[in-house]
């Protein structure tokens, strides 16, 4: 672990600009440029909004917030998650020429990601001023469960940039894995009233998307302050996906060059 923080601290800043550099490029050339990230999860939200509002008639109280809310943590954990298991090959001309610690290689794409779902926290504290939304000290807990959303997110992709680098078919079986999870997380319905027990109780207390979805809804529309158990278990959850990610990392890593 002493290595890992030595690292973090020594390609930080190499990591801040690579993500900038990202950002710069995936709007170079566009007429709307930086209004994308604005419109993109817009957009997503309006379809869900539409599908679950129209559709299926869903009466949930703030709808419009209780989606996006669901939304914002779905985008950073899917795309990072997704990301994770290419990492490497994707940026073979670095790693092959110098060496860096792969996992800054997460590191840099979680602050391409974290910068776009600022963006979008940005639309949702608007939205929630648009509706009305009572104001509540449970908002104080919006960092303790934001910080576990990225230990899990990091732990995770960097036990799945190691495996993705020796099995092909990994990136289809994370993307369809991915799928699965979209649906089991509560994105565009509620679990504890659309979910029969016990599955959702089941579904919130060990699916960790939908159980900091469902908290960051607590916190915000419900005035309720999240489980202390279940902060404390997903949190260690997320340090032993990382300790064990690193581990994995720092064991394999002198062999991914040659393989890719």
């Amino acid at each position: 672990m002493k290595r890992f923080i030595a690292n973090i601290k020594r390609y930080f800043k190499y990591a801040v600009y690579s993500a900038k550099a990202d950002l710069k490029s995936e709007v170079e050339g566009s007429y709307l440029n930086w209004l994308w990230w604005i419109l993109d999860p817009l957009c997503f939200m309006l379809i869900y909004i539409f599908v679950a509002s129209v559709v299926f008639k869903s009466s949930e109280p703030y709808f419009p917030v209780f989606i996006f809310l669901g939304l914002t943590v779905w985008d950073f954990f899917n795309k990072t998650v997704n990301a994770s298991v290419k990492i490497v090959s994707v940026n073979r001309g670095i790693v092959t020429k110098i060496y860096i610690p792969k996992y800054i290689l997460i590191l840099q794409k979680t602050f391409v990601n974290l910068f776009k779902m600022s963006i979008s926290w940005l639309l949702v504290f608007g939205l929630m001023l648009i509706c009305r939304v009572p104001l509540s000290i449970t908002f104080l807990w919006f960092f303790p469960i934001l910080i576990i959303l990225y230990l899990i997110t990091f732990g995770i992709s960097c036990i799945l940039l190691h495996y993705g680098i020796f099995v092909e078919d990994l990136a289809n079986v994370t993307a369809l894995s991915l799928r699965f999870v979209f649906y089991l997380s509560g994105i565009f319905y509620n679990i504890g009233k659309r979910v029969p027990a016990p599955y959702n109780k089941i579904l919130l207390r060990c699916n960790p998307v939908a159980f900091i979805i469902n908290s960051f809804r607590n916190i915000f529309l419900r005035g309720k302050v999240p489980s202390l158990i279940m902060l404390g278990g997903w949190t260690f959850v997320g340090i032993a996906l990382i300790a064990l990610g690193i581990h994995i990392i720092h064991k394999y890593e002198n062999s991914y060059a040659k393989v890719i």
